[in-house]
Formats: C-alpha cells, sequence, structure tokens
C-alpha cells in the first residue's frame, strides 16, 4: 500500500453509495483508500473532523474572475481564495475577462496570471462571431475543458451574442471534440434598455421570454449536431419544460442555476440594489419555487448542477456563499449533503470528464471538503454579494486542494501555508448567509 501522508476522518463523509462515517487516507494528492472511521494509521497527519461533515471539493463552471479594471493575476488569486474558503476547489473561469479566451494567446495570458491560485484553475474557451474551427481546435489541444458562448450580451460587453449559423458551425466542432458547450441563453432580439435605474425596470428588459427563445434555439442546434449543452446562469422555470421534452428526444441539453436565483426573490430585495443586479435578473418567487421543482425532480431532472454564478463587479459576487446559502434552502426543502454534493461537486465534474475529482473515492483526486451543516452565521452586512446580512446555515471548516490544506482546520499548525493564500488571507473569516437562507437581521 502507498504511504500515507494524510488521513482524515468524519462521521458523515458523503461518498459515492451514501452519507457514512469514514477514514479518507491521502497520498501525494490522491485518495489512497476510504476505510472504516476508527481504522487505526500512522499517517504523520490526522484530522478527526467528528460530525462536521467531508464533501467533495466543488467544481464551480462558468465563475469570472476579474472586476472592470482590476488585473487579471490580482482577480484570479482573489477569486480563488475566496473560492477555497467557501469549499470550491475546481474554478471553472469563463468571462467577462481582459483579454477574453478567443485563442491560444488569451489562454496563455490566463495560465500566467492564475499560476498562483490556490484553487485549481479550468477554463472555458469563448466563442464569439470570428471564431473559426482552427481557433477551437488550438484552444482545445492548449487545454481548455470547454466552450462558452452568448445569444446576447452575457460574456461581456468586448464578446457579443452569436447567430444561430454562427453557433451551429462552433456546436458541429465542439461535436467533433466531445466537449460541452456551456450557453448564456437570453436572446439578443428579445431584450431591450431598462427604462430606469432599478430591478423592477431591469427585469422588465429582460422578460423570461428572452430566455425561453434562447433555449429553444440552443435545443435545435443541439438536436441537429449532437453537441452536448448546459445552459448557464439557468433561471426561468418556464424553459424546464423545453427542455425535459428535448432530453426525452435524446438531445444531451441540461441546466445549472445559482443559490441566489433559488433564494432571492425579486419581490424580497430592494430595487435599488446593485448587489442583486445580476444577467439574467432575479425573477419572482413563483418562479424561484418552479426552479426548485425541475431540480429536485426525481425522474429526469433538467437542472442537474448548482454554480456560484460569481461575477464580480458585473453582477452578483457570489461564490464566498455558495454552499451556505444553497444548503440553508436546501434543507429546508428535506434535501441531505449527498444532494448537495451531487449538484455542487460530483455532477459539474462529471460534465466536463474530470473524472478524478467531484467525488470521495479510491485514485481520485484529494480535493476535499470539512463543511458543518448546522452551524449558523451571519454574512457581514459589508459583503458586497448579495447576501449582505442574512442568517444561513452552514460553514465551510476547511479544504484541502490535492491534499494540500488551503484553508481552516485543513491547513497543519506547524506546516506553513501557500504563499499566496497566507498573503490573500484565507484564514477562517466570520461568514453569514441569504432569502431561504433568512432574512436579514432587523
Amino acid at each position: 500500500m502507498p504511504r500515507t501522508d494524510t488521513v482524515i476522518r468524519s462521521r458523515r463523509a458523503v461518498l459515492p453509495a451514501g452519507t457514512a462515517p469514514a477514514c479518507v487516507r491521502v497520498s501525494a494528492g490522491r485518495i489512497v483508500s476510504v476505510g472504516d472511521y476508527a481504522a487505526p494509521s500512522t499517517a504523520p497527519h490526522e484530522v478527526d473532523l467528528g460530525d462536521t461533515a467531508l464533501l467533495p471539493g466543488g467544481v464551480d463552471v462558468d465563475a469570472a474572475v476579474q472586476a472592470p479594471g482590476q488585473p487579471l493575476r490580482e482577480g484570479y488569486v482573489r477569486t480563488a481564495s475566496a473560492a477555497v474558503r467557501a469549499g470550491v476547489t475546481t474554478l471553472v473561469a469563463s468571462g467577462p475577462a481582459d483579454p477574453p479566451i478567443t485563442g491560444e494567446a488569451g489562454l496563455r495570458a490566463h495560465l500566467a496570471a492564475s499560476a498562483d491560485a490556490p484553487a485549481r484553475i479550468a477554463f472555458l474557451g469563448a466563442i464569439t462571431a470570428a471564431s473559426t474551427p482552427c481557433d477551437l481546435v488550438e484552444l482545445r489541444a492548449a487545454g481548455v475543458v470547454g466552450f462558452a458562448c452568448s445569444l446576447s450580451d452575457g460574456a461581456g460587453a468586448d464578446l457579443p451574442g452569436i447567430d444561430d449559423t454562427r453557433l451551429r458551425k462552433a456546436m458541429t466542432e465542439l461535436a467533433a471534440m466531445d466537449v460541452p458547450l456551456v450557453a448564456h441563453a437570453e436572446d439578443a432580439g428579445e431584450l431591450s434598455a431598462p427604462e430606469g435605474p432599478g430591478l423592477s425596470a431591469l427585469l422588465a428588459a429582460r422578460p423570461a421570454r428572452a430566455e425561453r427563445r434562447g433555449v429553444e434555439r440552443l435545443v435545435a442546434a443541439a438536436r441537429m449536431v449532437g453537441t452536448r449543452v448546459l445552459v448557464s446562469p439557468f433561471t426561468a422555470a418556464e424553459c424546464a419544460a423545453v427542455l425535459a421534452a428535448a432530453r426525452a428526444m435524446g438531445v444531451g441539453v441540461s441546466a445549472q442555476t445559482c443559490p441566489h436565483y433559488l433564494c432571492l426573490p425579486i419581490e424580497q430585495v430592494p430595487d435599488d440594489s446593485g448587489a442583486h443586479a445580476c444577467l439574467p435578473p432575479l425573477r419572482s418567487g413563483a418562479n424561484r419555487n418552479a426552479l426548485w421543482s425541475a431540480l429536485l425532480d426525481s425522474r429526469d431532472p433538467v437542472i442537474t448542477q448548482v454554480g456560484s454564478g460569481h461575477r464580480p463587479g458585473t453582477g452578483a459576487a457570489a461564490v464566498s456563499w455558495t454552499l451556505p446559502a444553497l444548503w440553508t434552502a436546501a434543507r429546508r426543502r428535506g434535501r441531505d449533503l449527498a444532494d448537495l454534493a451531487r449538484w455542487t461537486a460530483r455532477e459539474p465534474a462529471d460534465l466536463l470528464g474530470m473524472a478524478c475529482r467531484g467525488r470521495i473515492a479510491p485514485d481520485c483526486d484529494a480535493d476535499l471538503v470539512a463543511f458543518d451543516p448546522d452551524a449558523e452565521q451571519t454574512v457581514p452586512a459589508a459583503d458586497p454579494g448579495p447576501y449582505a446580512g442574512r442568517r444561513l446555515v452552514g460553514r465551510v471548516r476547511g479544504t484541502w486542494v490535492e491534499g494540500e490544506g488551503v484553508f481552516g482546520c485543513a491547513v497543519p499548525p506547524a506546516r506553513p501555508q501557500r504563499a499566496s493564500v497566507r498573503a490573500h488571507g484565507a484564514h477562517p473569516q466570520p461568514h453569514s448567509e441569504p432569502e431561504e437562507t433568512g432574512a436579514p437581521p432587523r
């Protein structure tokens, strides 16, 4: 048996077969074995979490890392540092970003900028009206795990939406490479300029029919060429029937939503709040409930995963609260930790072909999270995201990336942390919570 570097014990380890007491042995960044909770060990580093749960590290698909005007390197380090504090061990970065990842040169810039990030970083290549088959093949060969596009302005001001001809041509290339397309589905032809500054004006300018029209376009193209498509972010619950019908016909489409769409109906947030001005916009409480129905469908859920939807400076700065926000709402609906791990880790890892991530099993990467599902916290009032001042349940206590402790109880007291984590304050901070998470304290 390989030498074990670290042993992590938990009475609530979320394993592929369910939640159970377990002892997880780690060596050289990989999980060597998963055994009995009380199994003896001579590993030099051991952590006993007790009743704190052990989850697979989150895989956050379609997260932006760069705020407007922010240096790219700073964006990666700050976003990834927030991610590991929040239990995300793999960030799958997309736009908006400067430079966009439209070719190998752009990808090299992002690789260099992300070199000091404490989380793993993967990349989605950007598809534009100018993208050629050569560009897509070049990006795939250079290491992107998928591609992203928008049918309107979801990819940023410098990357306008693509038309159906460009969409089908790109999808044909992606189908040949067997990589997924992550698509912002709002149709540009159904959008208008907001008639005022508030969230209600934003919602009126970006109605649900814009998303429905975009989903119909994506389904039609995917049905024609066979590309796997993830609609992200998925917000208009009325589109679930379109996706369900397509899946019934064998079309490889699914959806990702975000905790703020599952937790924060537009009626319950201030109309003038910039922290809630995400794209697509927050929708009604009835829509929120219907999104949950689509996510919890026991037959063939069209919403298969939940990502942060993190957009610093241009939308919801939400990566810090993905797990507690989602858990607060999910446990009220009778869901368990296995659901949480499936939505945030296993499904996104499977989508991107990351067979060694998103689960706690032998021969998988030791990307792990200590999560206290019973701890309550209040999101600081000064938090820039959509959950400021709200009560949440659930707190990340520690994070390991490739077996290395990068945050909280995962960091051995006598062992130095990564320089980038030390420099950007990855020690535990007072965390907090959202609606379905809980109303702000009065």
